[in-house]
């Protein structure tokens, strides 16, 4: 049919341009995608992906399970699929080709599956399948049964070889698909989007190729990057971090709508785009059977980035030691999952909480007095540093008790005064 034949039946039928390099992203995203499955994917361009599973079934619960988990995950990432199973590769595909969703796994039941398929499915050349239907030859058990010598002459060595690679009388050996060492994926959305949480639902397709691929890599984040593109190709970047390694869809869902809550859109969003790179190492583990400390661990981590993403990255960190001298300056903050570092060794104890600026004390006798006077129990500790940064120090301190038996880190400048510095208690 003719596209305006097309256009008079269907008004409302939408034309686009088929764009190759669009279609060979989207397969190859499917290919990575499937190797949580199996690590022995490959490519059939420009719609087809062969996937080796006999090593997942036991995994997976059989070959049935197997299938209904590749056609939900499809379905979750906007692919409708015809699924075949075969003790060959070739004659997986040549059932899947003709729209046969059968799942094979012996060779003598894979010989009678292929007989009634159509010939079309093993030789796509106009010429050889004119050839073919012109001697009466319709389905691909009539050209199994044709002299091999003749034909071989008349269509070419490569078509019997395809049949043998059907019928597993020869070997098929393919180009195993390999993962990309980073993500980048693209989607167009089916309509503008006015609101920035709107763009959650489609964002969830790429998120679970992500899910995929990380798998297919035994790898986690830390951080990903959704991309809002606009009219006239403007765009914005909402970047997602994440507390520890992770490559959880519901996860990166999670985390994504709370980034976009404070998001306002100048202009409706047209399409979208997700990266991730600096895949790190993430293997699974057995929880413990007495409870699983790292589990508990994990759920703080989750808490932490969940308000960092709606906070802002900013707002949630941790404490950490810092190899300084100079109190005020011995400890540092900490980004999300990242570890103390050590910290310099301390002579003498140090108080928890410190104030700062310190306080000026009285001093009366040469005793230093808060309240009251205070009674010293322990020091001098001198503490002298910082000359190289221009925040010099030269400090006497000393671990004092006030009146009201509160302890107390004070500490005199030589030649000058009192200061009170922290507290322990």
């Amino acid at each position: 049919m003719g596209l305006a034949a097309a256009s008079a039946l269907a008004p409302q039928l939408r034309v686009r341009v088929r764009d190759e390099a669009i279609e060979r992203a989207a397969l190859e995203g499917v290919a990575a995608w499937a190797g949580r499955f199996t690590p022995l994917v490959s490519l059939e361009p420009p719609q087809g992906m062969l996937a080796e599973v006999e090593g997942s079934l036991r995994l997976f619960g059989g070959l049935a399970p197997l299938a209904r988990s590749l056609r939900a995950g499809l379905g979750e990432l906007g692919f409708s699929a015809t699924i075949a199973a075969a003790p060959t590769a070739r004659g997986a595909w040549w059932l899947a080709a003709a729209g046969r969703e059968e799942l094979i796994e012996a060779r003598a039941a894979l010989e009678r599956a292929l007989a009634p398929l159509s010939v079309a499915v093993a030789c796509a050349e106009p010429r050889a399948l004119e050839l073919l239907r012109n001697v009466g030859v319709a389905t691909v058990g009539e050209l199994a049964r044709l002299p091999r010598a003749g034909l071989a002459r008349r269509l070419g060595a490569r078509l019997l070889e395809d049949l043998d690679r059907a019928l597993g009388k020869r070997p098929e050996p393919r180009a195993t698909f390999a993962p990309p060492p980073r993500f980048a994926a693209r989607l167009e959305l089916p309509g503008e989007v006015t609101h920035a949480e709107g763009v959650l639902f489609a964002a969830r397709r790429l998120l679970a190729q992500l899910e995929g691929l990380l798998a297919a890599r035994q790898a986690g984040v830390r951080r990903f990057a959704l991309t809002l593109v606009h009219r006239g190709a403007l765009a914005i970047e909402v970047e997602v971090g994440l507390a520890s390694p992770g490559r959880e869809t519901a996860r990166f869902v999670e985390l994504l709508r709370e980034r976009l809550a404070t998001v306002a859109l100048a202009e409706p969003v047209e399409a979208i785009g997700l990266e991730a790179s600096a895949f790190v190492p993430l293997h699974g583990h057995s929880a413990g059977l007495f409870g699983d400390a790292r589990a508990e661990g994990e759920g703080w981590a989750r808490l932490v980035e969940r308000l960092q993403a709606r906070l802002g990255g900013e707002a949630v960190h941790g404490l950490g030691l810092n190899a300084e001298h100079r109190p005020e300056r011995a400890w540092r903050l900490l980004g999300p999952g990242e570890r103390l570092p050590g910290g310099a060794a301390q002579p003498g104890p140090r108080p928890l909480w410190l104030i700062q600026p310190p306080r000026r004390l009285r001093e009366a006798g040469g005793v230093p007095h808060g309240e009251g006077p205070l009674e010293l129990l322990a020091g001098p500790e001198r503490i002298e540093s910082g000359w190289w940064d221009e925040g010099d120090v030269a400090r006497d301190y000393f671990i004092a008790r006030a009146a009201g038996a509160a302890l107390l880190w004070v500490y005199r400048e030589p030649g000058g005064g009192w200061y009170l510095h922290g507290l322990f208690s």
